[in-house]
């Protein structure tokens, strides 16, 4: 998420209320998660397991629990619980806004586009040209649609990611200020899921077609004419590159990446990263016809034992 204007570190540490380490008119840009960030955002980090990764990654500013080493050309703000401040810099730049009619003023909706009765569009959201948009879809603040998009009834595009961190009172939650990214000629079947983005953006690529009853997290990007049935869940932080199939109720784990042209069959877990290419099946998957020659193998193992115990 970038910010309406760059900031100082200065300013930043007053909205916060925190020390700092670096030059206090030292430019902030914005706020991301750390596989999107760029320079000038400010990322956060709260494990000396990751101390090394937020330091040495692309962002500029990290808010860290402990003070250390500050690499050259960055700066630090030092806070004791970071998962809080970030998610007050997110409620400071990019507060909930309650909407009072169904399509906001501020939406921006191209030519030819039918909007059926009882769609609800926030604020800030574009939709393209030519689409057609079914009764009781729900687009959230901020969200981007393309040209020859079709959503059907009853899909939510825009809500919050399932991102938490358990504390011993309960569960924090980390707000969600990223939004939802819908490309060209894009088909969304009925009844399904895009969340938004934790700071940065779940994305759906031209061309593809989604099924009903599809649940896809946040922060995932879905490449060009993918195709994915119905029932299936992608976890967060997900990439498939274009021209991925997924057949119905395959579950997908949050941070890997499905290769170009793969295919996974029916009610298969994805555990890893898939090279592309290949077909997949089971869970964990692995390749199709060496799965389908393990269950065969499995098939006949009972005459085998028998065999074996009558010698």
């Amino acid at each position: 998420m970038k910010f309406p204007k760059s900031h100082t570190l200065h300013e930043i540490s007053q909205i916060l209320d925190i020390e700092y380490v670096g030059d206090e008119d030292f430019p902030v840009l914005g706020m991301n998660e750390i596989h999107v960030v760029e320079p000038g955002d400010i990322v956060f980090v709260d494990h000396p397991k990751y101390y090394d990764k937020a330091l040495n990654s692309k962002a500029t500013v990290i808010l860290i629990n402990k003070k250390v080493d500050c690499p050259a050309g960055k700066s630090l703000l030092i806070s004791e619980d970071p998962f809080r401040h970030f998610n007050q810099l997110a409620n400071y730049f990019r507060p909930f806004k309650a909407a009072n009619v169904s399509i906001a003023p501020t939406a921006v909706i191209g030519a030819e586009t039918v909007i059926q009765p009882n769609v609800f569009i926030g604020n800030h959201v574009k939709i393209g040209a030519h689409c057609v948009i079914h009764p009781n879809v729900t687009i959230y603040d901020g969200c981007e649609i393309g040209n020859h998009v079709t959503i059907h009834a009853n899909t939510v595009l825009g809500a919050d990611a399932f991102y938490y961190k358990k504390r011993p009172e309960g569960y924090d939650k980390l707000l969600s200020s990223g939004k939802v990214v819908i490309e060209d000629r894009v088909d969304i079947g009925a009844s399904c899921t895009i969340d938004k983005g934790v700071t940065g953006a779940t994305t759906i690529k031209a061309g593809t077609k989604i099924d009903n009853q599809v649940q896809i997290a946040h922060d995932t990007v879905i490449g060009r004419n993918c195709l994915i049935a119905s029932h299936v869940g992608i976890a967060g932080c997900t990439v498939l590159e274009d021209e991925v199939t997924l057949w119905g109720q395959v579950g997908v784990i949050s941070g890997i990446t499905i290769g170009k042209g793969a295919v996974v069959y029916a009610q298969s877990g994805v555990g890893r990263n898939l090279a592309g290419g290949r077909a997949y099946f089971g869970s964990p998957c692995d390749d199709a016809r060496k799965k389908y020659r393990e269950l065969a193998g499995i098939k006949v193992l009972p005459e085998i034992i028998e065999k074996v115990n009558n010698i």
